[in-house]
Formats: C-alpha cells, structure tokens, sequence
C-alpha cells in the first residue's frame, strides 16, 4: 500500500463520537456534525482544510501548556507506540498524541518528552479538553454565523431587486 494511499484513510476520529447525540462539535475529534457525516465523501483538499483548522486549534491550546516538551523526543515517543499521523501534523497535534497515550497510561509520562510529571497529566488533560471543546465551539458558532449572515444578506438583496 503507497504513503499517499495510507494518508487518505487517516480520520481525526478519536472514538468518542458525540455527534450522535445530536452535538454540533464532537467532544472527541471537535470535527462539525456536518464534517463528521461527510467525511468519506470528501476529497484530499477539504480533508486537509479540515486538518489544518483542528491542528491549529491545538497548536493555540496545547503548545503554551507544555511549554518544556522537547519536539523530537516526542515525535520518538508516538513513533514507538505506532501512532500514524499526517506528514504535515502540527507540533500540537504530536503533543496531543503524547498527552493521550499518557491520560490513559500515565506511566509513559517521563518517556513521553512532554516535559511535565505524571500527576500532571489528568488535570492538564482535562483543562486541555475543556479549552479546546471551547474553542472549536466558538469556531463552529463563528462558522455559523458568518454563513447565515451571508444568507440574510443575499435574501434581502434578492428580495431588494
């Protein structure tokens, strides 16, 4: 199978779909309803907007709370465990994989290159959720604003005509 055929099947799905209960951000990838429904119908550029737009999110969140974590030591770290990521993953993205694969088992955190002791974890863990759960809300909300916006403005320049 070729690298690019691998990369293709990537997904931000954490697992923990939240959408299905009606939410317009999933609580485990932060991916919008609509993002989550049409994923396998999109094509190699929206799947990387859509990447791009959540890497970012947790370069804001993620990098400025672990602001020891040593980059190559953990891109080793999320090697050996065999986590697959895009070429072009964000450093908060790789930060984001070695923050998980230690909120689960907190006895990687000194291998990890994070930079933080393992008591640490749980509470940064669960402050990092809560930010950016609030931010890819904010996002989605921005997102849904703008649009309808757009569609009032058309309707009224219609209805003006």
């Amino acid at each position: 199978m070729s690298k690019d055929r691998q990369i293709a099947t990537l997904t931000p799905c954490a697992g923990r779909c939240s959408t299905v209960f009606g939410d317009a951000v999933c609580r485990g990838c932060r991916r919008f309803n609509h993002e989550v429904i049409r994923w396998n119908s999109y094509t190699p550029e929206q799947h990387t907007a859509v990447w791009r737009r959540l890497d970012a999110q947790l370069d804001q969140i993620l990098v400025p709370m672990l602001p020891f974590a040593d980059l190559r030591h953990v891109e080793g770290f999320i090697r050996s465990k065999r986590v697959r990521l895009r070429d072009d993953a964000s450093k908060g993205r790789k930060l984001y994989h070695a923050l998980k694969i230690c909120e689960k088992n907190r006895h990687f955190t000194d291998e990890s290159g994070l930079g933080i002791h393992y008591k640490e974890v749980r509470p940064l863990w669960q402050e990092f959720e809560r930010r950016v759960l609030a931010l890819a809300t904010a996002s989605y909300d921005f997102a849904f604003l703008r649009a309808d916006g757009i569609s009032h403005s058309l309707l009224h320049s219609l209805h003006d005509d």
